[in-house]
């Protein structure tokens, strides 16, 4: 082979060499350095023990922290950077050197006694965190048993002074009981004398009481015959005054029902039996109109043959129906003015028939007949 493939192939022999050695350097210096940090660790979890019992969760994660920090862990966290190893290597890469076998063996062998060294300290570190429970178990069982006997002292005292409160709460309201029952006794007797005047006020007053309900009593009476008779001597006034107002109404309805308000008014009463007699012939001549279409309706209809099916028989009936109608509300109307007529001729045409008031000329010369006021057709 060439002297250029040599120098490949060992060239990382001797890197991985200077590795392992600073590797087992760190590892040979850090037990010396960790073991008392770990002892100021069991002294903290030593000393945060409470007084109760220790949980066995707690005893759990103190051994997984134990095992996470191993010692290679702790060597390898105490161990210089990495960069000055590299540095280190770097000399040897460059000189590209092939170590001995008895150079390899040497190197193994430190590597093992490093290796075997940091397995003991750590079994020794195992022991004494071992040691450090059960110290600090034993410790708080003792100290809740301690506990346990201070509560039970506690509470007996306690109950030692509860008894001895309620026996004196006991006596205490036994005395009060006697002191109420004496104060009882003594507020019943003079309740009773009390009573006793009370008793006695009470019929005089009553007495008295009775003395004056009974002059009462006829004082009131002869004030209600009194003002009965002043009621009755009002009630007769007034019943007086009631009969003469009816009488003057009487009257003056009479002479309003006999009233003729425009009997002096003679060319107004003969200009209102003209158009009276023009709307009365007027009428008539609506009334043969209406009996005339009736009539030639009937005669259509006989003579005609109608088709039951397209109704118009029907409206036939219907439409003669209402021309009946409507000419029997225009004799209705010729009689009314007829009444009317008749009441111009006495001079009583124009007097409101509910109130017997005068209706405005107006009114009777706009609606022909009219017998009734505004007001009074309002309210019907």
């Amino acid at each position: 082979m060439p002297s250029g493939a040599k120098k490949v192939t060992k060239t990382p022999e001797k890197k991985d060499s200077a590795r392992k050695m600073t590797v087992t350097r760190s590892t040979s210096r850090t037990p010396a350095k960790k073991a008392p940090v770990k002892k100021v660790a069991v002294k903290k979890t030593i000393a945060k023990v409470p007084v109760k019992k220790t949980p066995t969760k707690k005893a759990v994660a103190q051994r997984a922290v134990a095992k996470k920090t191993t010692p290679k862990k702790a060597a390898v966290k105490n161990a210089p950077p990495r960069t000055t190893a590299k540095k280190t290597a770097k000399p040897a890469a460059k000189k590209t050197v092939a170590l001995s076998p008895a150079q390899r063996a040497i190197v193994a062998r430190r590597t093992a006694a490093a290796k075997a060294k940091a397995n003991a300290a750590a079994k020794a570190m195992k022991l004494r965190e071992d040691k450090a429970r059960a110290t600090a178990k034993a410790k708080a069982v003792a100290a809740a048993k301690a506990q346990r006997e201070r509560d039970a002292k506690a509470k007996a005292d306690l109950k030692a002074k509860a008894a001895a409160a309620k026996a004196k709460a006991v006596a205490a309201a036994k005395a009060q009981r006697e002191r109420d029952a004496k104060a009882k006794a003594a507020a019943k007797e003079r309740e009773i004398q009390i009573k006793a005047r009370d008793k006695a006020a009470a019929e005089a007053k009553k007495q008295r009481e009775i003395d004056a309900k009974r002059k009462a009593i006829e004082a009131e009476k002869q004030r209600k015959q009194r003002e009965i008779e002043r009621r009755n001597q009002e009630e007769l006034k007034r019943q007086e005054r009631r009969d003469a107002e009816e009488r003057r109404r009487l009257e003056a309805l009479e002479r309003k029902m006999l009233s003729k308000p425009y009997g002096k008014d003679e060319n107004f009463l003969n200009e209102l039996r003209v158009l009276l007699l023009e709307t009365r012939e007027a009428t008539n001549n609506q009334i043969a109109i209406a009996e005339a279409e009736a009539e030639e309706m009937l005669v259509d209809r006989e003579r005609l043959e109608y088709d039951d099916e397209d109704g118009s028989s029907v409206a036939s009936d219907i439409q003669r129906d209402q021309l009946k109608d409507f000419a029997t509300a225009l004799r209705l109307k010729v009689d009314e003015i007829d009444v009317a007529l008749s009441r111009v001729d006495d001079g009583s045409y124009g007097r409101c028939d509910e109130c017997y008031e005068p209706i405005s000329k107006p009114r009777l010369l706009a609606q022909l007949p009219v017998f009734t006021c505004v007001s009074c057709r309002a309210s019907v």
